[in-house]
């Protein structure tokens, strides 16, 4: 399966040709306006692969990427491409310093993009994660794909759902605050809203005393998978 690449810029033209010129080549393409849709479709789904544009409104891509790179982070290895209208050295330096894989300066043609993008799939390979299924009683979990299945028959998973499960299989046992749920989901959403997200997979789980998704008091909340 070709892998799949999740491209983040503020300019919707360049996103759809992006992505077109990426599809053509036969990669799975995602996209996001700004760094919260990011965040969002990060928490989501499995990428291999970030093209993250510099200089977006409110939360910059070199922001992002920093907070993509901290000890604490699900995605501190996810290889990311940055781009940017600024070729300065120090520009670039920078950009490099704060963890990028490789850096581009627009315009460019397309064709080199492809060619960076292999090239730093090939050095960081060894690197990307591999899918896990995590099992939860007659449940099974398969965080790549953010599906949850039992018997072999998919329970259908709302996408904010989705993003709540995956978050915390990917760190089994982990404690999770609700602010930080709520960061990692990517958009504006209330503690309250993650408590009902909760209840609700504890019912699609048949979790009635909450075995698997525990209640960390004055903490927040774990995914307890069996051992």
């Amino acid at each position: 399966m070709m892998p799949m690449v999740l491209v983040v810029d503020d300019d919707m033209r360049l996103r759809e040709l992006l992505s077109k010129f990426l599809v053509d080549y036969s990669y799975r393409v995602q996209t996001a306006a700004n760094a919260a849709q990011a965040r969002a479709q990060l928490a989501s789904q499995h990428f291999d692969m970030m093209i993250l544009d510099i200089m977006m409104p409110k939360e910059t891509g070199l922001e992002l990427l920093s907070s993509m790179r901290s000890a604490q982070s699900s995605y501190k290895h996810l290889p990311v491409i940055l781009l940017t209208a600024q070729d300065g050295l120090d520009e670039k330096i920078h950009g490099l310093m704060s963890g990028a894989d490789d850096y581009l300066t627009k315009p460019f043609e397309p064709k080199e993009l492809i060619a960076r993008i292999e090239t730093v799939l090939r050095r960081t390979q060894v690197r990307r994660p591999v899918g896990i299924d995590l099992c939860l009683g007659e449940y099974i979990f398969k965080v790549e794909k953010a599906a949850l299945f039992k018997n072999n028959e998919e329970i259908r998973l709302t996408s904010t759902e989705q993003m709540v499960l995956r978050i915390l299989a990917q760190h089994p046992n982990q404690p999770f605050s609700r602010t930080d749920l709520a960061h990692r989901i990517g958009f504006v959403i209330s503690d309250r809203s993650i408590d009902v997200q909760i209840n609700r997979l504890r019912r699609k789980l048949e979790d009635d005393t909450s075995k698997y998704l525990k209640t960390i008091r004055h903490v927040g909340y774990a995914l307890c998978p069996d051992s």
